[in-house]
């Protein structure tokens, strides 16, 4: 009886998280690609969020490496109480990136002179180094994707003590979140100097 209340829960959860997923997307596609028009004034506040995202993103890579001693270590409850904490600040980093995302225009990678083009002058300066900033850039975003699913299964899996199960799938979300959390550092450092703000 119990294992069958655990698969109808299991299944109600994985359906919960695929439409969390497609919404989460949807939005960020939606906003990204600016198909709603943004407001004509953009508070001033908006432009501080990239770097918020950034430290987001690197204090979730600080903690998810922590998660992992504290796991190593049989320290169960040490290792909820920071998994936590890196989720609740993912969470915040999805709204901040959103928000960021709606009001901000996207910034082409080497516009040294902020205009919003770049010149033949200014793609020279940064060719050496623009495809391995989008190599970085695309596999943050692609992986995002991947683990934005896994992260909310394992903490399911996780949080309702099912263990074997969290732990076959964190052999592949661990990894992938904290790549994610460490190239949105990555991608933050190389792209701000370009910012027309």
């Amino acid at each position: 009886m119990s294992t069958t209340l655990n698969n109808a829960s299991d299944k109600t959860i994985k359906v919960v998280v695929w439409i969390t997923t497609i919404v989460i997307l949807g939005a960020v596609t939606v906003l990204n690609r600016k198909i709603l028009p943004a407001p004509e004034t953009i508070p001033s506040y908006i432009y501080k969020l990239p770097m918020l995202n950034a430290i987001f993103n690197g204090t979730c890579s600080v903690l998810l490496v922590f998660s992992l001693i504290a796991i190593k270590k049989k320290n169960i409850a040490l290792h909820r109480k920071i998994n936590l904490t890196a989720f609740v600040l993912s969470s915040l980093f999805l709204v901040s990136y959103v928000t960021a995302h709606y009001f901000i225009p996207d910034t082409k990678y080497g516009d040294i002179d902020h205009n919003g083009m770049l010149d033949a002058a200014e793609a020279a300066a940064v060719s050496g180094i623009k495809p391995l900033y989008l190599f970085i850039l695309l596999s943050h975003i692609l992986l995002a994707v991947v683990v934005f699913p896994m992260v909310l299964l394992s903490f399911y899996y996780g949080l309702t003590d099912q263990r074997e199960k969290h732990k076959k799938l964190t052999r592949f979300s661990y990894p992938l979140w904290l790549y994610v959390t460490i190239t949105g550092v990555v991608v933050y450092l190389m792209i701000s100097p370009y910012y027309n703000y």
